[in-house]
């Protein structure tokens, strides 16, 4: 006989608080499929439906291209940053990652969509930017740059502070922040 043979798994006290909100989730996740999201665990598929009902805009299909589009066909390029780590702190650096292997392909597509930046406390959404066309060309040049002597750049960050600075506030939850 194992050791394993003999283990007997005892479900924690907190676990009917699961069952009791699992059909919200369910529903939450029938809601995002609905919307082009089919997983609201996976690559913030949760806060995405979110957003892109609190926009108006929808979710493009496949992950090649950017992340969405309006009714007129003009693309967005979605981007979260949760200003709590994953120790439940308030981070002390706050920037955006961008793309674990960014390379020119992606800048090129890049260049074609409008960024929304969106920040996070924990769940909720706290504040929303966009930067229009041509905004983000600074970085765009730097991380040209950079690639002229390697293939990729792992994750280059947009810091918070610029986006506050050159983006348009689109929409702020007040007395939370």
């Amino acid at each position: 006989m194992t050791e394993d043979e003999g283990r007997r798994f005892i479900c924690h006290p907190d676990f009917p608080k699961v069952l009791r909100v699992w059909p919200h989730i369910v529903e939450y996740q029938a809601l995002a499929a609905k919307h082009g999201v089919f997983d609201i665990f996976q690559d913030n598929g949760g806060k995405l439906v979110y957003v892109l009902l609190l926009l108006g805009i929808k979710v493009l299909a496949g992950r090649e291209g950017n992340d969405a589009e309006d009714e007129d066909g003009t693309q967005f390029e979605l981007k979260t940053l949760n200003i709590i780590d994953t120790r439940g702190r308030y981070k002390k650096s706050l920037g955006f990652t961008t793309h674990h292997h960014l390379n020119k392909g992606i800048i090129e597509k890049y260049r074609k969509a409008v960024w929304i930046f969106c920040v996070y406390d924990g769940l909720a959404v706290k504040e929303i930017y966009m930067l229009e066309l041509g905004v983000m060309d600074y970085f765009y040049s730097i991380w040209e740059e950079k690639l002229e002597s390697r293939d990729s750049l792992n994750n280059p960050k947009v810091p918070l502070a610029f986006v506050r600075e050159h983006g348009s506030l689109i929409f702020k939850e007040e007395n939370r922040l």
